[in-house]
């Protein structure tokens, strides 16, 4: 019960800054737009799609729709939504510190493990709201304004997805980026602990996964030995539920390592907010 009250309080905290609300407003605007320039495109995608299946199908219809609209959405989108997060995961417990009011907690029967906890859970929530808020409104409004039908993926060829086989695809993409965006707001926090700046554990976050990332795309040999191990490389594993067969040996191997890191930067965070003197 007292975890509970704990995790509302916080909810509520991170729902009254204004910053929580930039990446929900930015989508709210720029997404539609986006979707309108695909609209008004949509002659020279089809021209270029039919141009490169002509001699294997005849096409009956558009081959763009709003599976396929959200899926360019989200190829553009997922390498900036790690920024977005941060703003909020990174405020989590520097902004705490930077405001003295972790004083208040202290005087209080609450233990550190029971604050840490609710301050994790609360941020994890509005990660879900977050990645689910931008689910909805690229395929949902997608799908309003594009309507529906069978969706074109190009690996290995051409792939022609049902429409209820790609609105399946669609959740499974979703849920790994989900995971992905949580390994995102725990290393967020666990830049939070270290600090007393909410900015820093922004810049921290977005330098560490800009440096994974470079590293793990590198196509150099001397860095294919590490890049299976390193958490950036399956930031893109979500567009492999539109593979015919699913891999999900690949998916689930890259969620594994993306969990033990989550574990990993949340358990450190812990043992830091134990021992932080947060009086001084």
């Amino acid at each position: 019960m007292i975890l509970l009250k704990l995790i509302q309080n916080e909810l509520y905290k991170i729902f009254s800054l204004v910053r929580s609300y930039i990446g929900i407003i930015l989508f709210t605007g720029i997404v539609p737009l986006i979707l309108w320039g695909y609209g008004m495109g949509t002659s020279h995608i089809e021209g270029q799609i039919e141009s490169s299946v002509s001699d294997m199908f005849f096409i009956e219809g558009s081959p763009t729709n709003g599976f396929t609209a959200a899926y360019f959405i989200m190829n553009f989108f997922w390498i900036h939504i790690p920024f977005l997060l941060a703003l909020v995961g990174g405020d989590i417990f520097a902004g705490e510190h930077a405001n003295g009011t972790f004083r208040v907690y202290a005087t209080r029967p609450i233990s550190r493990v029971s604050i840490f906890t609710s301050k994790v859970l609360a941020t994890m929530i509005y990660t879900f709201i977050f990645v689910f808020y931008f689910g909805l409104l690229t395929l949902g409004l997608g799908l309003i304004w594009h309507g529906g039908g069978d969706m074109l993926v190009f690996h290995n060829g051409v792939l022609i997805l049902e429409s209820s086989d790609a609105l399946v695809r669609f959740f499974i993409a979703y849920f790994f980026s989900f995971m992905n965006m949580v390994l995102v707001s725990s290393i967020a926090i666990f830049f939070s602990t270290m600090v007393r700046n909410a900015v820093g554990p922004v810049i921290g976050t977005m330098a560490l996964i800009i440096f994974i990332l470079m590293v793990s795309s590198l196509p150099l040999e001397v860095f294919k030995g590490i890049q299976p191990y390193l958490f950036a490389t399956y930031f893109s594993n979500w567009e492999q539920a539109f593979f015919d067969p699913i891999p999900w040996g690949d998916l689930f191997r890259g969620l594994g390592l993306v969990a033990s890191n989550i574990v990993m930067f949340l358990g450190i965070a812990l043992i830091i907010f134990r021992r932080k003197d947060i009086l001084s």
